[in-house]
């Protein structure tokens, strides 16, 4: 056989033929063993004989024999169709894709002035509380990062946090 594809990488159909007739039944087998449905099978199978008649001059005998360098095109044939089955199909319906909803005048009035409440409500906590609630939420660092920034152990970051928002429910309460 290592002779055939020798002959199939110097351009002889008639070697290819010979080569297709003994080597299809036995790649789509194969493929059939690595858990292809019969019609994937045939599909890649063909991809396989296509790329052996294709690159049959990068055979290197010395390397390889022809069945395991065939075998090795069709597991690796199966290994690209798995991963392009895993990958998913764009959606341009996907919520994630659509644009934010305009915002009508009258929620952006009632946005702004909820905005301006949050504000006015972490200005009434104590500095250090305010400064934290800035640095976790507006400026949307980790609590480790808040740690390391401001030299308190992440539990006392975490407790503190906790703390001021708290009295930020009870301050928002206070405005209702």
């Amino acid at each position: 056989m290592d002779n055939l594809l020798v002959a199939v990488a110097g351009g002889d159909r008639s070697a290819f033929v010979e080569l297709f007739e003994h080597f299809a039944p036995r790649v789509k087998s194969y493929l059939m063993r690595l858990g292809c449905d019969m019609s994937a099978a045939e599909e890649i199978g063909q991809e396989v004989m296509v790329t052996v008649w294709r690159r049959a001059e990068t055979f290197d005998r010395r390397q390889a024999s022809a069945s395991t360098w065939m075998f090795t095109i069709a597991r690796n044939k199966r290994i690209d169709a798995v991963r392009r089955e895993r990958r998913p199909e764009f959606d341009p319906t996907d919520p994630a894709f659509m644009p934010e909803p305009e915002i009508g005048g009258d929620m952006a009035v009632q946005a702004k002035q909820e905005t301006a409440t949050v504000v006015e409500a972490i200005a009434e906590l104590p500095e250090e509380q305010g400064y934290l609630l800035r640095m976790a939420y507006y400026d949307d660092k980790p609590h480790s990062v808040i740690a390391a920034e401001t030299g308190l152990p992440l539990g006392t970051v975490k407790s503190r946090l906790r703390l001021a928002l708290t009295k930020l429910r009870k301050i928002m309460k206070e405005h209702e």
